[in-house]
């Protein structure tokens, strides 16, 4: 690295630079859009029931902000229940697969196809295992989702280790479970992130859907249900906009665990570059 990269990289506001660099077209895409879809609903006098005006909406959700942010804590339980859940477990069966890589294709397989399922096939079901109101019905749903891209994800990333790297844990004598520990799992990390990353916005549709069948009366899912019945679609958009912002909120914290975790990985300063 040359000395010019290094000044410029370590500089006192480098960090801070680097940081509006990424975020700043984030920023300025989203006001963009906002701003194109205020005009274009007020110029065509768009009917709310297709879509109400960001305005509105903005509207509903200071009316109703205690209401919402109540049935939002519901559903972020269920999120991170969930979220959890799949992940332990999709791990978990990675590890054994790697253990056996002879069985590992046609569980995989297996796993894809399952994976197919429909959610609005599965939140009945697990509203019937576990009932309407318990917690666990909704966060089944979102393990589900999470454990498939965990599994296929993390276990690609368990086996694809470099043979060079396994030829020298064998011949310092390393047990399966140190080369899992010292070599597997931090080879499989990335894998596992960006599974994690999928998974997080995907255990947030998996709840809302499955509150949509029932749930809590104070649950998102629900309460976005009754808005739209009413119909009073400004309250119900306010609150999709609230389920987003929360699928955005995981997906950012899952990035920067990312970060904190594996400072190594080249990805990572191949981004800030």
């Amino acid at each position: 690295m040359s000395t010019a990269r290094l000044a410029r990289d370590t500089s006192p506001g480098a960090g801070a630079r680097s940081a509006v660099g990424r975020f700043l077209p984030v920023v300025l895409t989203a006001l963009v859009i906002i701003g194109s879809w205020q005009v274009l609903v007020t110029v065509f006098d768009v009917p709310s029931f297709i879509v109400p005006a960001p305005a509105d909406i903005s509207s509903a959700f200071r009316a109703e902000f205690g209401t919402i942010m109540s049935a939002s804590v519901v559903t972020v339980q269920e999120v991170l229940l969930g979220l959890v859940l799949g992940a332990v477990a999709g791990v978990m069966v990675a590890l054994a697969l790697s253990r056996f890589p002879g069985v590992s294709a046609p569980v995989l397989t297996a796993a894809v196809v399952i994976n197919c399922a429909p959610i609005v096939a599965l939140a009945p079901i697990f509203n019937n295992w576990f009932g309407v109101t318990n917690p666990m019905s909704k966060a089944g749903v979102a393990a589900v989702m999470v454990f498939f891209p965990v599994l296929v994800n993390t276990t690609r990333g368990l086996l694809q280790v470099s043979p060079l790297h396994l030829e020298i844990m064998q011949s310092l004598a390393a047990q399966p479970r140190q080369v899992a520990l010292m070599l597997r799992l931090p080879n499989a990390l990335p894998y596992l992130f960006n599974a994690l990353k999928l998974g997080s916005t995907l255990a947030v549709i998996g709840v809302i859907v499955t509150e949509y069948f029932g749930g809590p009366s104070n649950a998102l899912g629900v309460y976005i249900a009754y808005q739209a019945a009413l119909p009073r679609f400004e309250f119900a958009w306010a609150g999709i906009a609230v389920a987003s912002a929360l699928g955005l909120l995981l997906f950012g914290v899952t990035s920067l665990l990312e970060r904190l975790l594996m400072p190594w990985h080249e990805s990572l300063h191949d981004s800030d570059s």
